[in-house]
């Protein structure tokens, strides 16, 4: 009996469109609809798709829909939000994404009601779809499109009793949205979403929130800082809220050391601290190994630290390449000592990057500061 490959790759889009998921969807048009054709439909989809990426996957199976669903826009978009399953649950606060398979489903709007004509019918059918699974990919299009009345329905959502829709507004409006295009209003436009939504009591909410100004901090940094003050000073969230938020969207800029972010968050950009006995456990290490590493911090006076670490790898063509990673945050007493270390697995089948032999290096970033650099080998 052949053994099974239990090392194989994860497939996400394998996991997500796939012949089971593409019969739920069509088991949901064919319950609100006994004329559809579920078979048909399942077969002509499945025909091409196991050959497709993720994302053309999902423009597929909403090129297939067309067939299958009326061919007037206005009659499709009521065939589904008919068909829609149940809301996602609303007593959940974060993390809960929706169904994938879903997806299709703004792209068939964005492919058909995109017209001027269709436009309230289609923000309204996104709308009800986001409820299901989010539909910021398929609202930036309608945003590029339509840009007045688009945001002019955002500012409508941002109040939604449900919490999926008000997130939306903040997501589908974020400057680099993951897996996305880019948007054609300003980055200053959406500002007046977020000073909206910041008072969220919902973490799904106020995460987006928070990711949005981490985007705009990597070209208007002044922005940002601008809108973390004005919340503050109001004084609509709560404090330790606030705070989170102020860490996750601040975080780009403290990977870079920037001095107003580590201010803002109570940190010294230039600590009274010493560093000893900082030492690798091993300086040749091969792919799947770890690096371990240790160090000891003193302080001159009380300090509060935000401790990462930074790994230059070496890329193909021999240059190095840094990575920050985070490490952890110390309240340290004037005199006190803390000896802190860290196991750092060097995995061979990385999805973020390739190992290369070579000589590496590992640099202690305190405070947005150096502290000290070891070299290894990978080899």
């Amino acid at each position: 009996m052949a053994k099974s490959n239990t090392n194989a790759r994860f497939s996400l889009k394998d996991h997500l469109f796939n012949k089971a998921r593409v019969e739920y969807l069509a088991d949901l048009f064919s319950a609100a609809d006994d004329r559809f054709e579920t078979s048909a439909f399942v077969r002509e989809t499945m025909t091409l798709l196991p050959k497709l990426e993720l994302k053309e996957r999902i423009v597929h199976i909403a090129s297939t829909l067309e067939k299958y669903l009326a061919s007037d826009f206005r009659v499709a978009a009521k065939q589904i939000s008919v068909a829609l399953p149940p809301p996602l649950d609303p007593t959940k606060t974060d993390d809960d994404f929706g169904d994938f398979i879903l997806a299709p489903l703004g792209e068939f709007v964005v492919r058909n009601g995109l017209a001027k004509k269709h436009l309230k019918q289609s923000l309204a059918t996104l709308k009800e779809i986001t409820q299901r699974f989010s539909m910021e990919d398929a609202i930036r299009r309608f945003i590029n499109t339509h840009p007045q009345e688009t945001l002019a329905a955002l500012r409508q959502w941002a109040t939604h009793p449900n919490y999926h829709v008000r997130r939306i507004v903040s997501e589908a409006t974020r400057p680099a949205l993951p897996w996305s295009g880019r948007l054609s209003i300003d980055v200053e436009t959406p500002i007046s979403f977020l000073d909206q939504l910041q008072a969220d009591s919902t973490r799904y909410v106020t995460r987006s929130v928070s990711n949005h100004l981490n985007d705009i901090s990597k070209t208007h940094p002044v922005l940002v800082f601008s809108a973390l003050k004005r919340w503050k000073l109001q004084g609509t969230q709560d404090p330790s809220e606030l705070l989170w938020m102020s860490k996750h969207a601040l975080r780009t800029l403290i990977k870079q050391g920037n001095a107003e972010a580590l201010t803002f968050l109570g940190y010294s950009s230039k600590p009274q601290i010493k560093i000893t006995q900082f030492t690798l456990k091993s300086s040749c290490i091969r792919p799947g190994q770890a690096l371990d590493f240790a160090f000891s911090v003193t302080a001159m006076r009380n300090e509060t630290l935000m401790v990462d670490y930074v790994i230059d790898f070496v890329k193909a063509n021999g240059k190095l390449s840094p990575r920050v990673h985070k490490l952890k945050q110390i309240s340290i007493s004037k005199g006190e000592t803390v000896v802190v270390s860290k196991r750092h697995v060097l995995k061979a089948d990385a999805t973020t990057y390739t190992l290369y032999p070579g000589t590496h290096r590992v640099t202690l970033q305190i405070n947005g500061k150096p502290f000290g650099t070891q070299s290894f080998e990978v080899v």
